[in-house]
């Protein structure tokens, strides 16, 4: 039994497999989804290729399927694809989106699979602050909603960050403070079950209008200090 789960490199795929792991189901692989076009219907898109260097610091086993064409039928095809051939559950960290739940729910009955969601209807403010005090390095990778501007972009999502969209969000516009309607985007650079964290070698920055988006270039994983052990120096 292989126990898969659907990762973009974001923070909340990247929780969720956590939790199936922490919780008895051991992920065997990391799977990503590589659409077409940047903006696609149902899937994350920004910096997906870091995924590789998640599942190597993790210890993961890491395969992608590309989709082949544009629009919603090409996603669904490889959403199945991505699936299809085992029959253990199927990890997702969907927390809203009744849309991508539906058709995740859909294709995993197809394929005689369980859907694991750990994170699931759970109020979204909650969620985020369970996944910093995971200790997840949660880096702001694309904006877009008019309260989240630029300066945002590639900062750490902490709790005095959270406070901050939670506060612009009253005051200017709403916001999910999860990012569950596209709001923003996220890369999870380190986590405590990472043996290396991602440094960017180069990246770019891309804004237009009211979207900025960044780019990882080129990354790699650096060595991560060691621990000191009990007793030892901080």
């Amino acid at each position: 039994m292989t126990v898969t789960a659907l990762v973009s490199g974001g923070k909340d795929s990247i929780y969720s497999a956590y939790l199936a792991d922490s919780q008895g189901w051991p992920v065997d692989e990391l799977v990503t989804i590589v659409p077409a076009e940047p903006d696609a219907m149902m899937f994350h898109t920004p910096n997906l290729d870091m995924v590789a260097l998640q599942a190597r610091a993790w210890g993961k086993a890491h395969r992608t399927v590309p989709v082949q064409g544009t629009g919603e039928d090409p996603e669904l095809v490889a959403l199945r694809e991505a699936i299809t051939g085992d029959r253990g559950p199927v990890v997702v960290g969907a927390i809203q989106s009744s849309y991508q739940w539906a058709r995740v729910l859909r294709a995993a009955d197809g394929a005689r699979r369980r859907v694991y969601a750990p994170l699931w209807r759970k109020e979204p403010g909650r969620v985020v602050r369970e996944e910093i005090a995971a200790g997840l390095d949660i880096r702001l990778v694309h904006l877009a909603a008019e309260p989240l501007t630029p300066e945002l972009l590639g900062r750490r999502l902490d709790g005095a960050l959270v406070e901050e969209i939670e506060r612009r969000s009253r005051s200017i516009l709403p916001v999910n403070v999860a990012g569950e309607g596209g709001e923003f985007e996220t890369l999870v650079v380190d986590a405590p079950f990472f043996s290396g964290r991602i440094e960017a070698d180069r990246v770019e920055r891309v804004i237009t209008g009211s979207t900025a988006r960044l780019r990882f270039i080129q990354a790699h994983l650096a060595v991560k200090p060691e621990k000191p052990r009990n007793g030892g120096s901080p």
